[in-house]
């Protein structure tokens, strides 16, 4: 039974083309038996009980044209003296149609000709009317254009339904996309805000080991005692770096109770420490604070270590043997201030002016990505006389 059912939902002009059938037997009957009907109008309502049979099987293809089929095969029935027969039961259907799946001008022509059907046909047919009395006849009329307005509102009514749940279909396809489109975004963010930690953490620590590791080597042999140190701070830089690396992981893995060995999230309190451990690494340093130390938020405090982080580095890279820095922090009443010098060779023209892409392509631009973050500014370029120069403003929040 599911099978025919299916099939028929599949095949619904099979369905009109049955009823149509059904509808042309009924109406070949009418017209065998009518003994009102004249030889002429015998005759001529037969290519009509055919087309109003064709008109239900046809009307889902083409509501418009069925619609415009039945009003001339109504105009023809009346030129040609045609009674009212069951075969104009498809009048009914052809409305329904139109106000459910047709145009809109279709469907307002239905129901003006719905409505127009029963007076005509009996002003058209008045001795069919039994009843002499006007207001009969007008309450006559009235009950047979009840049908007619009532397909009329029924497909009309499917027409809005199908409607509003097709609004409902792509409201919900458009929230399905945003909301791809939104974790699509969100992932690049953290894959983008990921990548820069990971560049902040490797580029700074690997190039504390490379530079203590070349020291190592040349001092190894006149002096073991500085070459152990090196290799020392090698160590603990290595650890470090492992430390954070598994912050990082610990990120990725948020939910996971396997639980492992995460360190806090580096801040200002921590700068002291990346300042020794540059000095360590053979750059001088000068490391100064200014004004009243207050909380900040976690994203302030996470953007002004990884800002000195990444100059000290890239002063390191591009600096020169020779080169020292400074690194000033200052504390203002609504933001903090950041101003990082170096006296060295200075870095490439195109460092500062195409975003800093370096080796591996964050440098600056991760430093602007995240003080935009934050709402704050970032200057970058060379010193007037030597040198290169990163300043910042960021602004103070409460901590969380």
């Amino acid at each position: 039974m599911q099978r025919l059912y299916s099939f028929l939902r599949r095949h619904p002009t099979w369905v009109d083309s049955f009823w149509a059938l059904v509808l042309l037997g009924i109406s070949a009957l009418f017209v065998l038996e009518d003994n009102q009907l004249s030889s002429f109008s015998r005759l001529a309502a037969v290519p009509i009980a055919i087309g109003l049979s064709a008109v239900v099987a046809l009307r889902r293809r083409s509501p418009e044209n069925t619609l415009l089929l039945v009003i001339a095969l109504g105009i023809a029935q009346i030129l040609l003296d045609v009674r009212v027969n069951p075969g104009d039961f498809a009048m009914l259907v052809a409305v329904y149609t139109a106000a459910a799946n047709g145009a809109r001008w279709a469907s307002r022509l239905a129901l003006v000709g719905g409505l127009s059907a029963s007076p005509i046909s009996t002003l058209r047919w008045p001795d069919d009317n039994p009843y002499s009395s006007t207001w009969v006849g007008i309450a006559q009329v009235i009950f047979v254009s009840v049908p007619f307005a009532l397909a009329w509102v029924i497909g009309d009514s499917l027409r809005t339904r199908r409607a509003y749940y097709l609004q409902l279909e792509e409201r919900a396809a458009r929230l399905q996309r945003e909301r791809e489109a939104q974790s699509k975004a969100a992932v690049a963010a953290e894959r983008a805000r990921i990548a820069r930690e990971l560049h902040d953490v490797v580029a700074h620590n690997v190039s504390v080991m490379v530079v203590q590791a070349d020291g190592a080597a040349y001092v190894l042999d006149a002096s073991p005692e500085q070459a152990k140190q090196a290799l020392s701070t090698i160590s603990s830089t290595g650890r470090q770096a492992l430390a954070e690396m598994r912050r990082l992981l610990g990120l990725l893995r948020a939910g996971d109770d396997s639980g492992g060995e995460y360190v806090p999230q580096p801040g200002v309190d921590q700068l002291a420490e990346l300042v020794e451990q540059v000095r360590g690494a053979g750059l001088p340093v000068r490391f100064e604070v200014t004004g009243e130390a207050r909380p900040l938020s976690s994203g302030v405090e996470l953007t002004a270590y990884r800002i000195v982080q990444e100059a000290l580095t890239n002063t390191r890279k591009h600096g020169g043997m020779d080169a020292t820095a400074t690194v000033q922090l200052v504390f203002a009443d609504a933001e903090l201030d950041l101003l990082i010098e170096d006296d060295g060779r200075g870095s490439q023209h195109e460092l500062y002016e195409d975003g800093g892409q370096d080796g591996l392509g964050q440098g600056l631009i991760g430093m602007r990505e995240r003080i935009g973050m934050i709402g704050g500014t970032l200057e970058a370029g060379p010193r007037p006389g030597g040198g290169f120069r990163i300043s910042a403003v960021l602004p103070l929040k409460t901590g969380r």
